[in-house]
């Protein structure tokens, strides 16, 4: 095999996407480093049929090196699983083989047999506790040369909840807008600034069926520079904690509720208001127009703003969906 600082194998251990996917992106960010022309191949367990590593992993007609990424590794078949294991013990080369595996007992025997052959191991755990979170944070303004005062940390947590998405595109905002460290003034400024124009004020009215309201907060948050996808992931946890509020809860505490909706504990009183004129339909249907609206803005789709709009009228409509 053809010298490299890259392992020829790696496997990347966890159930946080957006971690995965930089881990993943990192390796291949590597790999071209090296060699501009590496072609890559990501593949999923839907896509992976007998044969298919072999043809990927074949030698390349132009002689560039290959990295080939097998996502979810653990929902491969057993035959599937094995033809893999077997490729394990003569690997090809100038392949760089990535894989990637939620962890837990589905699938470990394809992951110790990696891990035996040599793997190079990146865990990439959901950060579980608020110390970790708050590392995060700190951890995204600092690859963006910023520093962040711990309270302003808190503070962009509180207003954002925990899913690490929208987390992270938070503190690409806030980077984008601001300047010098990041204190919970800024913070404060962000959220209740612009007009109180945020994705998550867009998100609010669409989901209390305030079309006219929502439509025009979203075009001056579009206006101001708010990113299409922070606007989106707004719509999604909106959604989510409906669903989760609007549901049966038979000795759920609110810390409980709040975890599984990905809010601040404060945030459930609102949710709960906002759940009222919503039906089990119509929730579903927004969460559907969501998932599609996701699928567009990163490259389904040629209009980001155009789906952000059908996406709010859809959302709003729903709120009285019975069938």
């Amino acid at each position: 095999m053809s010298s490299t600082s890259v392992s020829a194998l790696s496997v990347i251990v966890g159930d946080e996407e957006l971690l995965v996917d930089r881990a993943v992106a990192g390796i291949v960010a590597a790999v071209r480093a090296e060699d501009p022309e590496a072609d890559v191949t990501d593949l999923v367990p839907a896509q992976v049929s007998a044969g298919t590593l072999v043809s990927a992993t074949s030698p390349s007609l132009f002689g560039e090196r290959r990295v080939v990424v097998l996502r979810s590794a653990q929902d491969l078949t057993k035959d599937l699983a094995a033809e893999v294991t077997a490729y394990l013990k003569d690997p090809a080369e100038d392949v760089v083989l990535v894989l990637t595996h939620a962890g837990g007992a589905k699938g470990k025997a394809l992951l110790d047999s990696a891990l035996k052959a040599g793997a190079t191991r990146i865990n990439c755990a959901k950060p579980a506790k608020q110390q970790e979170r708050l590392a995060f944070v700190k951890g995204e303004f600092e690859r963006a040369g910023r520093q962040v005062t711990r309270d302003a940390a808190q503070a962009l947590l509180d207003s954002v909840g925990t899913d690490l998405r929208e987390i992270a595109a938070a503190c690409t905002q806030l980077v984008a807008d601001t300047e010098g460290r990041i204190d919970d003034s800024m913070v404060a400024r962000y959220y209740r600034g612009k007009a109180e124009v945020t994705g998550f004020v867009v998100a609010d009215r669409a989901v209390e069926g305030q079309l006219p309201q929502a439509l025009e907060q979203l075009r001056w948050a579009l206006a101001v520079g708010t990113a299409p996808v922070l606007i989106n992931s707004a719509l999604a946890g909106a959604v989510r904690g409906l669903a989760v509020v609007a549901q049966p809860q038979r000795g759920a505490s609110d810390a409980d509720l709040a975890k599984r909706a990905k809010v601040p504990p404060w945030k459930l009183k609102t949710l709960r208001q906002q759940a009222r004129d919503w039906s089990p339909n119509g929730v579903a249907h927004a969460m559907q127009v969501v998932a599609e609206t996701d699928a567009l803005i990163k490259g389904a789709g040629r209009d980001p703003e155009y789906a952000l709009e059908r996406a709010v009228i859809e959302i709003a409509s729903a709120r009285s969906r019975r069938g």
